[in-house]
């Protein structure tokens, strides 16, 4: 018989899941740009249509179609909104922002308003910033922010959590800058519930073994563990080269071809579990797919727009925090699995549903991302 303390956290990690990732995209993103020229401040501020449309209110008509026009008559609701939730401070000294113009931009994941503005701040050495935009209705948001200043460039990424940053223009710090990116990478695995279920499908029968086209129960864990680090160094390999090159601009793929492929990639290791057509070289599909997937853990730090003198850190940091992400989701599923794999619990319905329902998730992935489906939509 099966102890319900061992049933509760393993049913409610994929209630976590598949309530929250149901009908995701990429995550809600911002991302300020400070140019920082004579001691001076000045910038600009990209903030996605879809987030302002459920905050102040654009589509006027209820047509679902935001135009330039609707954008533009909110302008001073969008400033009033955005600029309220934005503080800088210039060696302890708080600053006036004064917004400018308005315009719209176009990122990999939609339309985006693009509030430029000035401000009154003479900085010597410390540039404080504390940012809230978004986070009392999506704690899950991140604003990235890009400091240029000459040839020297410093970032960060702002949380629900974390909404305060200090940067001294005068010494950047190295490992700031890495361990910023080092958080960034483990919950950009997280919260890319793609990659998160793509992992989790390939690693649910890695607690079997196919004998007569049946599954049969590993006798010890040494099988079961032997296998998983295959499927994780492969995927681990293959995301690293192509999120190096897509960060490094080398190969660029269209954002509808990755994030649908992704997609399909979920489906197909969620299928194969449910009917295992490739029963051997599981961790070649993780070494194929996850070259795709590489492309979609670069599309953040594409959107930053780093430079070459940081570029390196960034890429680093970001990368050694999704194999954290991903060693994290592994100790937590693997052992709980293994504890599971001889009940009928596991056998006949957790392991079949789990896929299924994982299936139908990416299905609608799959659609949503070939077609290019949107509630909201601008012209």
């Amino acid at each position: 018989m099966i102890r319900t303390y061992l049933l509760k956290p393993l049913c409610l990690i994929f209630l976590v899941f598949f309530s929250s990732s149901s009908f995701a995209h990429k995550p809600s993103d911002s991302y300020l740009n400070f140019k920082v020229q004579d001691n001076k401040v000045s910038g600009q501020w990209d903030i996605a249509l879809r987030d302002l449309e459920f905050a102040v209110g654009l589509d006027a008509n209820g047509d679902g179609d935001i135009t330039w026009k609707e954008v533009k008559n909110k302008q001073l609701d969008i400033s009033a909104y955005a600029f309220a939730r934005l503080q800088l401070f210039a060696d302890t000294k708080p600053c006036r922002i004064t917004p400018q113009d308005l315009l719209i931009d176009h990122h990999s994941d939609g339309s985006y308003a693009v509030l430029t503005f000035s401000t009154d701040c003479v900085v010597k050495q410390d540039l404080d910033v504390r940012y809230t935009l978004f986070f009392d209705f999506d704690t899950q948001h991140k604003g990235l922010i890009r400091i240029e200043q000459g040839n020297k460039v410093s970032t960060g990424i702002f949380a629900a959590q974390d909404n305060k940053i200090s940067f001294n223009l005068v010494n950047q710090s190295f490992f700031r800058q890495f361990f910023n990116y080092v958080k960034e990478g483990t919950w950009h695995i997280w919260n890319g519930f793609d990659h998160v279920l793509f992992l989790i499908s390939l690693l649910l029968p890695a607690v079997f073994v196919i004998r007569n086209n049946r599954y049969v129960p590993v006798p010890s864990f040494k099988p079961s563990l032997v296998h998983t680090l295959g499927i994780v160094t492969s995927f681990t390999i293959a995301h690293s080269i192509t999120l190096s090159l897509a960060a490094l601009q080398i190969v660029v793929l269209p954002s509808r071809l990755v994030e649908s492929t992704i997609a399909f990639s979920v489906i197909f290791a969620a299928f194969n579990n449910l009917w295992p057509f490739v029963q051997s070289r599981i961790w070649l599909v993780a070494f194929l797919f996850g070259l795709i997937h590489g492309f979609g853990f670069a599309s953040v730090l594409m959107d930053l727009g780093l430079k070459e003198t940081n570029l390196v850190t960034c890429l680093l940091g970001f990368n050694f925090g999704v194999e954290v992400g991903q060693f994290i989701i592994v100790l937590c599923v693997l052992p709980l699995i293994y504890f599971l794999r001889n009940t009928r619990f596991y056998q006949q319905l957790f392991f079949k549903l789990a896929s299924a329902m994982i299936c139908f998730v990416a299905f609608i992935w799959l659609i949503e991302r070939l077609f290019d489906w949107r509630i909201i939509t601008v012209r």
